[in-house]
């Protein structure tokens, strides 16, 4: 599978990022961009982002990032600290590999609010399995 491929298979296949109106809009080996449009139903009581929604994107763009050799990969840890809280507008999701090796990867994710200003940051680690992605 191509990284074209790679994108469209999560555009397509992940289901809940999809009902959401997440978006992978860039995909390379070791890092994916992933986009979404704020809407009145992602907000909690406050009338901010819910912070499920903020990890929601960062898990997505961080498991095409991972996924992006090829082989099938799934996360053991994560974490994330949220900075910013945003009631409009865009996020956009970046996730960057860190470290990897054939068992293991890590990555970073930051997730950015329309302005380029940091909301939230997300570090996860996957385990690399031997099938590939897809099967």
């Amino acid at each position: 599978m191509d990284l074209k491929q790679m994108q469209d298979f999560f555009n397509s296949n992940d289901l809940f990022a999809k009902s959401l109106g997440m978006r992978i809009v860039s995909l390379d080996e070791g890092y994916a961009r992933a986009w979404m449009e704020l809407q009145k139903e992602h907000t909690n009581g406050e009338g901010i982002a819910h912070g499920g929604l903020v990890f929601s994107l960062a898990d997505f763009a961080f498991a095409a990032a991972s996924n992006s050799h090829g082989s099938s990969a799934v996360s053991i840890n994560v974490s994330i600290a949220y900075h910013k809280a945003v009631e409009k507008g865009t996020l956009i999701a970046e996730a960057k590999e860190i470290a990897r090796n054939f068992k293991l990867a890590t990555y970073y994710v930051a997730i950015w609010d329309e302005s380029n200003e940091l909301c939230a940051s997300f570090q996860g680690t996957v385990y690399r399995r031997k099938k590939q992605l897809g099967e």
